[in-house]
């Protein structure tokens, strides 16, 4: 976990963000590089990174993922319908790569497919390992409930929308690691929808 600024509509609000590593002993795959790319080096410890998934474009998401590149010589690879979001924090860098739904990426023996999953932001992702029953979800489903919709570039629909096409559809005990707080399950989260969609968030 690292901690910072999640800056948007002209607010600053001070946020604890979870940075997932996805791999083995030799090569890790890096799920959004928040803050301080210092402890995440730490973190992989020396091990090859396959490559840096911004999630979604939002900076507290991918700020440190430019000093995180060139400290581990790995890619960023976001998708292109953030890159609105993206130019806010690198008005003089462009992602390494693209991610798209149903792309699969490797790390140390695991396979994460890319689900596309609309509504925080336009080109939010969510990462898919199926064989480990883990979904890393970002800022797409919390343990209680959508991520928020209330700023710029989100739409409650769609990531309604996203989560029940997306992420209800996987096992009941899918674990889910989120981009903030707790994980939870998909099966203790997919009771709930009805009463997300009664109170609008």
């Amino acid at each position: 976990m690292t901690s910072g600024t999640f800056s948007i509509d002209g607010e600053d609000f001070d946020v604890d963000n979870n940075v997932w590593l996805v791999g083995d002993g030799d090569e890790v795959l890096v799920v959004d590089a928040a803050h301080d790319h210092r402890p995440i080096v730490a973190a992989v410890g020396g091990r090859k990174v396959v490559a840096i998934v911004a999630t979604h474009g939002h900076n507290d998401h991918i700020n440190a993922g430019a000093a995180l590149a060139e400290a581990t010589d790995a890619p960023i690879l976001l998708h292109p319908d953030d890159r609105e979001l993206w130019g806010h924090v690198y008005a003089d860098r462009e992602p390494d790569g693209a991610l798209a739904d149903g792309d699969v990426l490797t790390a140390g023996g695991h396979r994460l497919q890319v689900l596309h999953t609309p509504g925080h932001t336009p080109g939010g992702v969510c990462l898919h390992d199926a064989a480990s029953y883990v979904v890393f979800s970002a800022d797409t489903l919390f343990k209680g409930g959508p991520g928020a919709t209330g700023r710029s570039f989100s739409d409650f629909p769609t990531i309604i929308e996203s989560i029940r096409t997306k992420l209800f559809d996987l096992p009941p005990d899918t674990v889910v690691h989120a981009g903030h707080g707790d994980s939870t399950t998909i099966g203790d989260e997919a009771p709930h929808l009805d009463e997300w969609l009664a109170r609008g968030h």
